[in-house]
């Protein structure tokens, strides 16, 4: 009698349309719509250019999420950009993908969220001032602690959080979208003034830097408008749920940023918003006057969802791309019994952590920006080359050519622009980072070679971490 052949192990498809909706939009919507509208206006200098950004990079999100939902229904694949890029450019510029990503890109996201959750955490203890920068890293360090235990438990508990923390967030945003309103039909001062169409745009600074950098912080609060495609084998029925997901959740989030912006510009003058270290706890004590800290508390819990949701999705660009043999071999295993990708999750937490202590929001955010849209546009320029080249590809998914133009110039403009107008030597740096990867290709990639070390760190993590190898499930 033959002997079957043990099954490997599978992650299961856990996240349905609702699910993914709260996915994309519980992760769209995080520390950034509560941190960047000082900094957005700041760059442009006033109120109309301002939602010009937003409304832009609304746009911009829909035509990049809805090429990367094409790309899931040709590539069903679990994983984003990473393998993106390799199915259609190979196992050369993979690797820098992953490399980037691991290393760089998803610790960023982590902690540029974390000290969103920590500062607007902290800043109702310190009304007169700004917390110590040892409290907002501790706090940080917690919220990344408490996101990761939360993902190695269950997917399920997971995903339940991050539609418990989307219908608070919606709810808080509602709640300030509301309050700019009653508060516009009350007055008649200079902020309203501000809002009106001939006056909106006075103090406009037009230079390719400042609106580079103001994209790169708007862009920053809708990042997670390509979260499905990182889990695409855990979604069920992607052909159908991913562009339902995309377009549902990014028009939602869309609406909401621009509702949100305009009642902040209703309660506050630009000077005020742009001098505010936390702006919705500025608009809470202005409006909510004594509960103003329920705000604080909204934002805190809104980021802290975003993080969750970045890292449901962030560790499994580690996962598959260790699956694929870009990264050590622990790294692409699961828990054998809660069959989640424990050893990549607690590792992007460590690389988040470590980042997280020399870092800042502000440039945390413009140097992930920068990085992030090189290989967002490698991956689109991918798309373009697939519908010209092989139009015979099955796709039960399909947008039109102009749509991943548009999004790939869009790319190219937040790469570009901030280098030619106002060239920084922390750019190199990032640049050279990414190119150092060779020195890693290779001899551990296209040489394959292994140190015995490693093998026994691996055999002794698995049995430690109880995780086994797993398929793909396609």
């Amino acid at each position: 009698m033959d002997k079957k052949e043990p099954e490997g192990l599978k992650i299961k498809r856990e996240i349905g349309l609702i699910g993914g909706i709260a996915l994309i939009s519980g992760t769209m919507i995080g520390s950034g719509i509560f941190m960047s509208p000082q900094f957005v206006l700041s760059y442009v200098g006033s109120p109309g250019a301002s939602l010009l950004i937003w409304t832009i990079s609304g746009i911009v999100s829909m035509l990049a999420a809805l090429s990367y939902t094409e790309l899931g229904t040709i590539i069903p694949e679990s994983g984003g950009d990473f393998i993106y890029i390799l199915r259609i450019y190979g196992p050369f510029p993979a690797f820098f993908a992953a490399y980037t990503m691991v290393l760089v890109l998803k610790p960023f996201a982590a902690a540029a969220l974390s000290i969103g959750i920590a500062e607007y955490a902290a800043a109702p203890f310190y009304m007169d001032c700004s917390p110590p920068t040892v409290v907002v890293k501790c706090a940080a360090a917690f919220s990344l602690f408490l996101v990761v235990i939360i993902n190695v438990l269950n997917v399920r508990l997971a995903i339940r959080i991050q539609v418990i923390f989307l219908v608070a967030k919606v709810l808080a945003l509602t709640t300030i979208v509301v309050g700019g309103l009653v508060k516009l039909s009350q007055s008649t001062d200079m902020i309203v003034e501000n809002l009106k169409v001939e006056n909106s745009f006075t103090g406009t600074q037009f230079s390719l830097s400042t609106f580079g950098m103001a994209f790169s912080q708007g862009l920053w609060s809708y990042s997670g408008w390509y979260s499905l495609s990182y889990v695409t084998e855990e979604l069920k029925r992607p052909e159908v749920n991913l562009p339902r997901a995309a377009v549902i959740a990014i028009s939602l989030v869309t609406s909401l940023y621009l509702l949100v912006n305009v009642s902040y510009l209703s309660v506050m003058t630009p000077r005020e918003l742009m001098s505010s270290t936390a702006v919705a706890v500025t608009w809470g004590n202005k409006v909510l006057g004594s509960w103003g800290w329920i705000m604080s508390l909204a934002a805190a819990l809104s980021a802290f969802g975003s993080l969750n949701g970045s890292f449901f999705s962030g560790g499994r660009v580690c996962f598959v791309a260790a699956r694929e043999g870009h990264m050590p071999d622990i790294l692409s295993m699961a828990h054998v019994h809660r069959l989640t990708p424990s050893p990549a999750l607690i590792f992007t937490t460590t690389v988040s952590l470590i980042v997280l202590i020399p870092g800042d929001f502000k440039s945390i955010v413009n140097y992930f920006s920068f990085t992030a849209w090189i290989f967002y546009g490698i991956t689109l320029s991918g798309l373009i080359y697939l519908k010209i080249k092989k139009p015979e590809l099955p796709r039960p998914y399909s947008v039109p050519i102009i749509v991943p133009i548009l999004a790939l110039i869009a790319a190219v403009f937040l790469v570009l622009a901030p280098i030619i107008d106002n060239p920084q030597i922390e750019y190199l740096y990032v640049t050279l980072f990414i190119v150092s990867g060779v020195i890693f290709y290779i001899p551990f990639i296209h040489y394959k070679v292994c140190p015995r070390l490693l093998n026994k760190l691996t055999v002794f993590l698995q049995l430690f971490l109880e995780v086994a190898p797993t398929e793909k499930n396609l």
